[in-house]
């Protein structure tokens, strides 16, 4: 029996509907491991947390949607795949994690997830949250300057959000466009994260 969730009062919110990113998946797999112990956050039908549950030591998949869990419980799954009926956003992510998942576009908790992942010592996300369209593959353990700190050039931050920071024309290298800065706090972070970071 799953445990009753209370339900989100918003159910117009992007991040409650799910949506596979089968051109992703393959992607993804390739940066799982043996010994890798996944949690894949918003796991929707295990389409994706089954294949790597035969590849990793484990796999956690954490989902909120019951209608999706019930359907995945017909499928034949691995026995290194725990499902867990959840709400990403207060249940306390297991121990141990090696590697998280987190294929949401429109993801709007990308702050909470990564800080979570990070206190628990989790040193990779594995996720299109921040780029919406790419995979990219973040160390979350790596330390970031805040924004005012960088000179300039494309930034993504600890928020999710993503962009270009301009500077000097006349600076522009090619290594500008190739490089992304991992920044701590952006301005489309809120006042209070910017202080908080100071």
């Amino acid at each position: 029996m799953l445990p009753t969730l209370t339900p989100i009062s918003d159910n117009t919110l992007w991040e409650t509907l799910w949506a596979p990113y089968p051109d992703l998946y393959e992607e993804v797999l390739a940066h799982i491991g043996p010994e890798d112990i996944v949690l894949d956050i918003g796991a929707g039908d295990m389409r994706l947390a089954i294949p790597m549950a035969i590849l990793a030591r484990h796999v956690y998949a954490l989902e909120i949607q019951s209608s999706l869990i019930e359907s995945a419980l017909q499928k034949d799954l691995p026995p290194r795949l725990t499902i867990l009926h959840e709400d990403a956003r207060t249940y306390p992510f297991p121990a141990g994690i090696t590697t998280a998942v987190l294929l949401m576009r429109h993801c709007t908790h990308f702050r909470l997830y990564a800080e979570k992942l990070k206190a628990l010592g989790c040193p990779k996300l594995i996720t299109n949250a921040r780029w919406r369209m790419g995979l990219e593959v973040i160390d979350l353990q790596a330390p970031r300057p805040l924004f005012d700190q960088i000179s300039f050039g494309w930034y993504t931050c600890w928020c999710g959000s993503t962009g270009y920071k301009p500077g000097p024309v006349e600076e522009l290298t090619e290594e500008t466009f190739d490089n992304t800065h991992e920044v701590a706090t952006c301005p489309n972070c809120s006042p209070s994260v910017r202080s908080e970071a100071r």
